[in-house]
């Protein structure tokens, strides 16, 4: 579920930040820019584990800024396509079950992925599985175990229009606001699959 990734990257320490030691006013920056942001064919990234390397600084005269190449690694939240996870229902609707992790709510469980004779009950807005005449509803926040089928990666970020009298313009039209820039495909059909309290777990 969780990975490491090695990244390069120039970090940008402003003057309020000189009078932190060296590594911690890295950390600081790195964790700003990457904490809770997705790495398109990564995955989401939760928080500097080490640094590999960090140059000698510079400061840009036009800012007063230090500037450092710095090598780290990131732990990446990416499960793998098989590997199975817990989590909480979410909400419900005729597409499938979404669920969450807590920090991360990107994962669909589709219709077509439920249990075998599951159904969606319109008035309590809840898929149930209908197991030997037995009514097993799917309600929200109760546990669930799923099994990860695929991953979407979307660019979330504005395409630019063709030059207008020299000046680029974001077509932020081009992107959906609401598409995730990472989600999960998961699955529950299957034994030992859906929710804990089927299994006594």
């Amino acid at each position: 579920m969780f990975n490491l990734a090695e990244i390069k990257d120039t970090i940008k320490i402003e003057p309020s930040g000189f009078r932190k030691p060296k590594a911690q006013a890295i950390t600081d920056e790195i964790n700003r820019k990457y904490a809770n942001k997705v790495l398109q064919d990564i995955g989401l990234c939760i928080a500097m584990h080490d640094i590999l390397y960090a140059s000698e600084g510079f400061i840009h005269h036009g800012d007063g800024c230090s500037y450092v190449t710095v090598v780290f690694r990131l732990v990446i939240f990416r499960p793998f396509v098989g590997e199975v996870l817990t989590g909480k229902i979410r909400s419900c609707n005729q597409e499938g079950v979404r669920v969450t992790l807590g920090f991360f709510d990107d994962i669909l469980i589709p219709h077509g992925y439920l249990q075998e004779n599951s159904e969606f009950n319109a008035d309590e807005q809840v898929w149930v599985w209908m197991y030997d005449e037995n009514e097993m509803f799917m309600d929200l926040d109760e546990d669930i175990r799923f099994r990860v089928e695929s991953e979407q990666f979307f660019d979330t970020s504005p395409s630019v229009r063709p030059k207008k009298e020299g000046v680029d313009t974001p077509d932020l039209s081009a992107n959906s606001a609401k598409q995730a820039p990472y989600s999960l495909t998961c699955s529950i059909n299957g034994d030992g699959l859906g929710l804990l309290s089927w299994w006594g777990a």
